[in-house]
């Protein structure tokens, strides 16, 4: 039945001039998509909004589409779909304004049940952009969140790489089906998503990446999301707009603070005047988002079990001054092992404490 159901969905969606509130009027007002599907002129007609002209064109189009043929599409593509009757449905996209009546993915629609949150910004990028994208996804996905994004060139890309490659979950929102790879260039990295995590769109099969998609794919970004991080964000980027669809479904929105001449940072100073979130850090995230600071209380542990002193990074940071020193060097003074102070580093690092320099030093700051 609920298969019967979603191959009319799809059909639906094959319709150009249906968008989500059109749908959700057909089904408000027939109950089902195979009545919605199978309605006769009439009947379409008593519907609120729904003039001539656009019965006609979805008439026409009805016309032009097997139901059953289009499914069997699906089935062979090994794509899966959910409706917004389901419910494994995303339980915040169903709260938005106009939530997609069904999703297309590849992977597991289970990591979308756990706590998200969304990083996107400019597809041209600076290092130092990369960098904290990268950084802050992993450590995020490290704490349990699921990464979202848009699997665009740029800060998206970092994101997701950051996620998986720090051992996280991750989704892709695209602004095509999800059998369309774009950019080309991560290709691999839709493989890796797709066994990492998921990759969905509202689009059915096919859809090519066409230009007002990503409008709407950016609404689904955010609303998947309990908050928004903009990492570098020109003032014209489409990452604001995210960042504003954010706003609208009463999410959070983050902002990574620039250097004060960069046009890649205008977009997220913006966002800070308007009373976006000051993230300098993953805890300022984390703790706006009331999720459990686990490394925070391991360490804290740590110290406690050893009196204090230099068991955690607390302890690591008194043996880093503020002029450049070796890792290897911390390393010898710390009593721990490499991989440990690693971690530590990393810790004190995306907390603003200490920065690397090239060839592995680190100073305090």
């Amino acid at each position: 039945m609920l298969q019967e159901e979603n191959k009319y969905y799809h059909a639906l969606k094959l319709v150009p001039s249906l968008g989500p509130r059109r749908i959700k009027r057909l089904i408000d007002y027939f109950k089902t998509p195979q009545e919605a599907w199978k309605a006769p002129k009439e009947d379409l007609l008593r519907l609120d909004k729904f003039g001539v002209r656009l019965v006609d064109e979805f008439l026409r189009r009805r016309s032009m589409i097997d139901p059953d043929r289009a499914w069997e599409g699906i089935l062979k593509k090994n794509i899966k779909v959910i409706s917004w009757d389901e419910p494994g449905y995303p339980h915040l996209l169903k709260e938005i304004y106009d939530p997609p009546p069904l999703l297309y993915y590849q992977g597991d629609i289970g990591v979308l049940r756990d706590s998200c949150l969304a990083i996107v910004g400019s597809r041209r990028h600076t290092a130092y952009g990369k960098e904290i994208a990268y950084k802050f996804a992993a450590k995020l996905a490290d704490y349990g969140l699921t990464i979202v994004s848009g699997m665009a060139r740029g800060i998206d890309t970092w994101a997701h790489r950051g996620s998986l490659e720090g051992g996280g979950r991750t989704a892709a929102v695209l602004g095509s089906g999800v059998d369309v790879c774009y950019p080309a260039e991560n290709r691999d990295l839709k493989e890796r998503i797709s066994g990492n995590g998921i990759v969905i769109s509202e689009f059915p099969p096919g859809t090519k990446p066409l230009p007002n998609h990503f409008p709407q794919r950016n609404r689904i970004i955010s609303g998947l999301s309990l908050g928004t991080l903009v990492i570098e964000a020109t003032s014209r980027s489409g990452s604001l707009i995210t960042a504003d669809f954010a706003l609208e479904q009463g999410r959070e929105v983050f902002a990574v603070p620039g250097g004060v001449g960069s046009p890649f940072s205008k977009g997220c100073h913006k966002l800070l005047k308007e009373g976006a979130k000051l993230a300098e850090s993953v805890e300022d995230i984390l703790e706006e988002l009331l999720i459990p600071l686990r490394h925070g209380i391991e360490l804290q542990e740590t110290e406690q079990s050893s009196g204090g002193g230099h068991g955690g990074d607390g302890g690591l940071l008194d043996l880093i001054p503020y002029q450049p020193v070796l890792m290897e060097e911390i390393i010898l003074q710390s009593n721990k092992n490499a991989a440990e102070v690693a971690v530590l580093l990393l810790e004190l690092e995306l907390s603003g404490k200490i920065k690397q320099l090239p060839g592995k030093y680190y100073m305090r700051i």
